[in-house]
């Protein structure tokens, strides 16, 4: 629900990314400090007659005063590794209780990444949790970076969403349901199995409905350790001594990427048996559909003998969530 506080408190973490870079000799580069200032000198983002840090009035009359924790350094999201979820996540746990809802400015390549491995960390989370970023840096006078921005604040800011969500292109997504679908266009994000939370147009419609239920206990860690997990992609011809080398140790965990309903080719008995090899292992293996939109099931043969061997349905996990679910 939309709050009626007078004021509402956002922290917004700036890891880095498209929306914060400038153009420099070698291509777009992030600039320390930048983002902070153009902020400040924008009045969607700062009312001239309220404290630093603080938007105009909403239309129910609710300002938002925000901070900014400036990663140092600030990363291009395809540098983003395990270490710096984690990171996030534990900035998240310290200011828990002095801020109302959480941004997070991210590079788009690997945002739902990061996005799902928050998801799944951010254990009991009773707060709104919002990713953004943009397609075009802030810096450039024709961008979304503005749009993307101000409506991830909005969301995070007088909304009571207790989720980590994608927020893009006008929509707010549940962060584990949705992937980078468009390298290029300003709509990059859809979510294929899953409608989104809010769409922000004339009005802001909150899809209430999907909203999960707040949480009871109090927000806990669970952190992501594991590093030995893996993605496969299942392709016509592919070699069983290639699967065999990659399921070999200190592999602990693989999302096997199959087609269409989760199938593999059943004739394959060297594919099957280096499969129930890893398995008897102790390796997890989760089987999700290469597909963008639909989910596994056990509708074909070639999809039933691996439920058989004891691979795990991933159902409708993406990629994504389920790579950093194994984490």
């Amino acid at each position: 629900m939309e709050m009626e506080n007078t004021t509402r408190r956002v922290l917004i973490i700036y890891t880095g990314g498209t929306i914060g870079m400038q153009q420099g000799e070698n291509g777009y580069t992030p600039v320390a400090g930048w983002m902070e200032e153009q902020l400040r000198s924008r009045y969607a983002f700062q009312d001239p007659y309220a404290p630093p840090r603080t938007t105009p009035p909403s239309k129910s009359g609710v300002r938002i005063s925000y901070d900014i924790v400036e990663y140092d350094p600030l990363l291009d999201s395809a540098n983003m590794e395990t270490r710096h979820w984690v990171q996030i996540a534990q900035d998240i746990k310290k200011y828990y209780h002095e801020y109302d809802g959480f941004l997070v400015l991210h590079g788009t390549d690997t945002m739902v990444y990061t996005a799902s491995a928050l998801s799944f960390m951010l254990v009991n989370l009773r707060k709104t949790v919002v990713l953004t970023g943009s397609q075009i840096p802030l810096s450039e006078l024709r961008n979304d970076a503005v749009n993307n921005l101000f409506g991830a604040l909005t969301m995070a800011g007088l909304y009571e969403i207790p989720e980590v969500c994608l927020y893009f292109d006008n929509k707010l997504y549940r962060g584990n349901r949705c992937q980078k679908m468009d390298s290029s266009g300003l709509g990059a994000f859809s979510s294929s199995n899953l409608a989104p939370l809010a769409k922000v147009g004339v009005e802001i419609e909150v899809a209430w409905h999907l909203i999960l239920q707040a949480p009871v206990r109090p927000l806990r860690l669970r952190l992501i350790k594991e590093q030995n997990v893996g993605a496969f992609r299942i392709f016509p011809g592919m070699s069983a001594s290639l699967l065999r080398q990659f399921l070999q140790p200190p592999i602990r965990g693989v999302v096997l990427e199959t087609y269409g309903a989760g199938n593999i080719p059943a004739t394959r008995a060297d594919v099957l048996a280096s499969l129930q090899e890893a398995i008897n292992r102790g390796v997890v293996i989760i089987n999700c559909t290469q597909c963008a939109k639909g989910s596994v099931r056990s509708a074909y043969e070639s999809g039933s003998v691996l439920a058989k061997i004891g691979v795990i349905s991933g159902a409708d996990l993406t990629i994504e969530a389920a790579l950093t679910k194994l984490a």
